[in-house]
Formats: C-alpha cells, sequence, structure tokens
C-alpha cells in the first residue's frame, strides 16, 4: 500500500508530546536594519519554559491571528471550509500534533475522532486547531531542539506594560497630589 495522507503515522506512537499554547503571530525585526522580517508564529510549552518558534507565511499568519481574534469574514476562509467539512461528515479534529523538524521544515499531523491521522504543514493544523478550540501538542524532540527560553510570562507582562508607561507618560504624571514637589 502507498504512502498517503490517511496512511499509518509518520512517527511512532510512542513519541513524547507535550500540550502547547498558541501565543500568536508575531513579525520579528532584522536585527541589523531594523526592516520587517519573517513571520513567525509562537508555541509555548510553559511547563518547560519554552517558546517554539514556527516561521510562517502571511496568509498562513492572518489565518491563525484572525481565528484567535474571533473575526469572522463573509465567506468562509479554507481553514473554516475545512472545519465546517469536519463536521458536516460527523468528524471532529480532537488535536493538532506537531511531530517533526527535519531540515528547517516543522511537520504536523492532524488527528481526527475517527482515529484517522492526516499529514498537515504546521501552520494549516495550528490554524484548523485554533478554529476547532483543539489542543494543539508538540514533539517533546522538536521543542528541546527549537524551543527558545523565555522570560517568565508574568515578568514579561509586567514589562511590556512598563514600557507602554513609558511611552506614554508625560513629566506631569510626576507631579501630581502627592508626588513631593511644592508648587513654586
Amino acid at each position: 500500500m502507498g504512502e498517503g495522507p490517511f496512511d499509518e503515522p509518520s512517527v511512532p506512537g510512542d513519541v513524547p508530546m507535550v500540550p502547547v499554547e498558541v501565543l500568536g503571530v508575531r513579525q520579528q525585526q532584522q536585527r541589523d536594519s531594523g526592516a520587517e522580517g519573517e513571520i513567525v508564529v509562537l508555541l509555548l510549552d510553559a511547563a518547560a519554559e519554552l517558546a517554539v518558534p514556527i516561521v510562517i507565511g502571511p496568509r498562513e499568519a492572518s489565518a491563525i491571528a484572525m481565528a484567535q481574534a474571533g473575526l469572522i469574514t463573509p465567506r468562509p476562509m479554507t481553514h473554516d471550509l475545512m472545519r465546517d467539512v469536519l463536521g458536516a461528515v460527523g468528524v471532529q479534529l480532537e488535536r493538532a500534533e506537531i511531530v517533526a523538524l527535519d531540515g528547517g521544515i516543522f511537520f504536523a499531523e492532524l488527528v481526527l475522532s475517527n482515529g484517522a491521522r492526516v499529514d498537515s504543514r504546521a501552520s494549516d493544523a495550528i490554524a484548523l486547531a485554533v478554529r476547532t478550540g483543539s489542543p494543539v501538542l508538540c514533539s517533546a524532540e522538536v521543542v528541546a531542539s527549537a524551543g527558545i527560553e523565555i522570560v517568565d510570562l508574568t515578568q514579561q507582562r509586567e514589562v511590556e506594560k512598563f514600557r507602554d508607561f513609558l511611552e506614554h507618560v508625560e513629566p506631569e504624571d510626576f507631579f501630581g497630589p502627592g508626588s513631593g514637589r511644592r508648587e513654586p
């Protein structure tokens, strides 16, 4: 029997998988020029405090960001169509799995409620999972090899709030009641 999208999984079933959170889509800045660079979707393995950045195209980035924001288009987009087709045939997406990283390319599989595993691009699997509210899992090996250390999320959010404050603060904000400054 030939290999196709519905054949046996491409990775052994005993590959340890870890749940990840889809943090969102970000456009990285080019370090040297300051110009906009690659678009990535960030997957967070909170237990390991690692984020896995996956480079994706602008259309896939838009599909993921729109789903996370709850935006509905007048006509179904491709991932909406996939979700609707699954529902029409009575099958659910149980989970999306990022199963391998080979040559800088992430491989994913859609695990369906009927037991089928379907080969997928990682970006498509994530976009469909976000639309269906299905969990995303990532191979522990992929997290270990591609994950980057992150700052504590609470600490990171506090730093972002402080940066926002600094960007919008006016000198007068420091001289309100109780500031210790006397008016002339």
